[in-house]
């Protein structure tokens, strides 16, 4: 039986809904995983693989760029073609491509199966809050959103922690094959127990527009990526730039001809809709890029192993599970808005805290900021996401996550991108010229080329590294700030027409 094409309202009430949510938790958590999974294996992979800092930054952004730039196209295959077979192909793409990353011996190699990543989890995001908005109904949906948003979130932030044990036990390859395991049981799961449902409206499906706009975005971050080392006017910016440009350009032009284009523009101006989004966008860009750079910091300032490094992190994911619970209640009380903005001004609070950081600080400066930040997602994320998702009819809640997600995805990109290019950009400007650091450095690249005997030279090289880092968890706070500022000016008050 499909939903959507019979009664909504008899799958909404299935008695086995809450297992159903268990089994798309399930696939959930190895999508969101795979954003943060490679952060402490950075330094590893750095030495074994020779990877620049940019290549770093493509590693990571590969999977995200082409996550975000296809998954309206994959909402819309949800759509049409069932919920369930989306989440289940999206798992066997995955699942592939994680046994080729853990065969790769150059960084190039290990980009591309993070792109086939990237595809596979496409197919798989949208669909999974689709399925809940159809087995749940509106008075449980809120429930099932802040479980779903609290096991997203708990697993972006153990992500670092399983990377650690995993990196120590087998060297990062570990990390992709336990996601390969991970991924085909996520596929038995869903098989057994999720009823398949699909939009009856079947809209054409662009495939060509879908590619275009992934090439738009994955251009744009990479001239952001480029600039630190090759300068805003550099040929290979502007080429990229101008990639960027005809990318969306092209999207643009198939959108405003098409009979039923893949995304409904004007969803953007119910102010629900548009004033979470953007705020969720906004603030994505600054919590897409922190874990890239303080696990940096763990490990080279503060000597962590990679097990130390992801138990440090540990305070992000118990701030997100505890407050989601409260997260999930506040709505009633006080409002989507305020909720929102609340969340949002703790988790700017925390970053705000991790600026704070010096060569000298101890690991509770760290503890602090990671458990304001997670704590502030956790208030949040029901509230943005029953938000979004109530803007959007039931029958297009597969487009309507597609581009919940793309939002905080893009922003992620960017965050790694912008961010991580304004951290690398920092270390050299605050480099003293006796570290003879050039284009292309890292702190953990000055730090290969010293030996234990140049201690004052280690000491520049980390005061350098948590100076730059300083600026950029501010701006991280800006943004988190700006994110909770939309929220305010653009969300309706609770109580008060659209």
């Amino acid at each position: 039986m499909t939903v959507g094409e019979s009664s909504i309202s008899g799958i909404r009430r299935d008695p086995r809904r809450w297992v159903i949510l268990g089994a798309v938790c399930v696939a959930l958590t190895v999508i969101v995983m795979d954003n943060t999974i490679l952060n402490v294996a950075i330094p590893t992979m750095q030495d074994d693989l020779g990877a620049s800092p940019p290549e770093l930054q493509a590693i990571v952004n590969s999977y995200v760029v082409v996550f975000a730039g296809l998954l309206v196209v994959a909402g819309l295959i949800a759509d049409r073609y069932g919920r369930r077979l989306a989440v289940i192909a999206g798992l066997v793409v995955l699942a592939a491509a994680s046994v080729a990353a853990a065969l790769a011996t150059t960084a190039l190699w290990l980009i591309a199966a993070r792109t086939l990543m990237g595809i596979g989890a496409a197919l798989v995001m949208p669909g999974t809050l689709a399925i809940l908005v159809h087995v749940f109904d509106p008075g449980e949906r809120v429930k099932a959103f802040a479980v779903w948003s609290a096991v997203g979130s708990a697993a972006m932030a153990a992500g670092p922690l399983l990377c650690g044990v995993l990196v120590e036990q087998w060297g990062w390859p570990g990390i992709f094959v336990i996601n390969a395991v991970m991924a085909t049981a996520a596929v038995a799961l869903i098989a057994w127990l999720v009823p398949e449902s699909r939009d009856r409206q079947h809209r054409s499906i662009d495939l060509f527009a879908a590619v275009a706009i992934t090439v738009a975005m994955a251009s744009f971050v990479g001239a952001i990526i480029l600039i630190p080392d090759h300068g805003p006017l550099s040929p290979a910016v502007l080429a990229a730039l101008a990639s960027a440009v005809a990318g969306a350009a092209v999207f643009w032009i198939r959108q405003r001809r098409a009979r039923a284009p893949m995304i409904e523009l004007s969803l953007y101006r119910d102010r629900r809709f548009a004033g979470a989004s953007g705020a969720v966008a906004v603030l994505a860009i600054g919590t897409g890029s922190v874990l890239f750079i303080l696990t940096q910091h763990l490990q080279h300032v503060l000597d962590y192993s990679p097990l130390q490094a992801g138990l440090a992190i540990v305070p992000l994911a118990i701030g997100v599970v505890g407050a989601s619970p409260v997260g999930a209640r506040l709505p009633q009380r006080i409002g989507h808005r305020r909720s929102i903005i609340i969340g949002f001004t703790v988790t700017a609070a925390g970053f705000a805290v991790l600026a704070t950081l010096t060569p000298t600080s101890g690991y509770v400066a760290v503890a602090i900021g990671l458990l304001l930040a997670g704590a502030g997602s956790g208030l949040a994320s029901p509230a943005v996401h029953t938000t979004v998702l109530g803007a959007v009819p039931p029958d297009r809640a597969g487009m309507g996550s597609a581009l919940n997600d793309t939002h905080q995805q893009l922003g992620i990109a960017l965050g790694v991108a912008c961010i991580g290019s304004i951290a690398a950009a920092g270390y050299r400007y605050f480099a003293p010229p006796s570290l003879n650091v050039d284009t292309g450095s890292s702190l953990g690249s000055t730090l290969n080329d010293l030996t234990a005997d140049q201690q004052h030279l280690i000491d520049s090289a980390h005061l350098a590294f948590t100076q730059a880092q300083s600026a950029a968890m501010l701006i991280c706070a800006a943004f988190a700030l700006t994110g909770a500022l939309i929220a305010w000016r653009i969300l309706p008050q609770e109580g008060r027409p659209d």
